[in-house]
């Protein structure tokens, strides 16, 4: 698994510009788990987002000017719940300085989180309020702490969360090396929304959950053996 995940990275800089290991793989593959949880946190509770924080500050102004499809405490839990994320593994990054093993644990967290979300789903479902609430929670948190590291690590074009100014710089610059990197991130996140979604609607928000908890367990697994630029 290692192997394959090198080839993948080292196909992302091409020109043996890759400098990060497994790294850049990894990340390609949390970018297909936000696009899983924001199939379920979107179309299963209340309209809201629990990776994308832009559009849960735009939701929550629509919803208190009057929106009735959309959640003003929804929004508000998955804001509050994303920033304790940011926040724990910012506060973590500073007790762990090596890069590594900061990515390490706290992808071994948001998998843990995950699988927590799933647990919730299988005994209490994801329609009742306290379950709604659970998952926001659990789920906002963990992509919390994903995006924190992500931040930290700063491999170019693979941000796993935002994809504005990865477009822009797709459409703006000249063709190049970022290219490949920046396409290939627009296309999982859409295959991640396109495959989260469909679990969601034909099978339920429990196999779109186990699908970003796979994900994250293969992350975890070889995650580790990537080469930050910073070590």
């Amino acid at each position: 698994m290692r192997r394959v995940l090198e080839g993948a990275a080292d196909r992302l800089f091409p020109g043996g510009g890759n400098a990060h290991g497994t790294l850049p793989a990894a990340l390609v593959l949390l970018t297909l788990v936000t696009g899983f949880v924001d199939a379920v946190s979107y179309l299963g509770l209340d309209h809201v987002f629990v990776a994308n924080m832009t559009g849960n500050v735009v939701f929550l102004g629509f919803a208190l000017a009057g929106a009735r499809s959309l959640s003003a405490w929804a929004s508000l839990l998955a804001f509050g719940a994303f920033m304790a994320g940011a926040w724990t593994a910012g506060h973590l990054g500073r007790r762990v300085p090596h890069t590594r093993r900061l990515f390490a644990a706290v992808t071994t967290a948001h998998a843990a989180l995950a699988t927590a979300a799933l647990v919730v789903t299988l005994t209490a479902g994801h329609k009742a309020a306290p379950a709604k609430a659970a998952l926001i929670a659990l789920l906002a948190c963990g992509m919390g702490m994903q995006n924190a590291v992500v931040r930290r690590l700063g491999v170019p074009d693979l941000t796993t969360t935002v994809l504005t100014r990865t477009i822009t710089g797709l459409i703006a610059d000249e063709p190049g090396p970022a290219t490949v990197r920046r396409f290939v991130s627009l296309a999982t996140m859409f295959a991640g929304a396109l495959c989260g979604g469909a679990l969601f609607l034909r099978a339920g928000a429990a196999h779109a959950l186990a699908a970003a908890v796979a994900l994250l367990v293969v992350v975890t697994v070889t995650g580790g053996h990537a080469r930050p630029p910073a070590e």
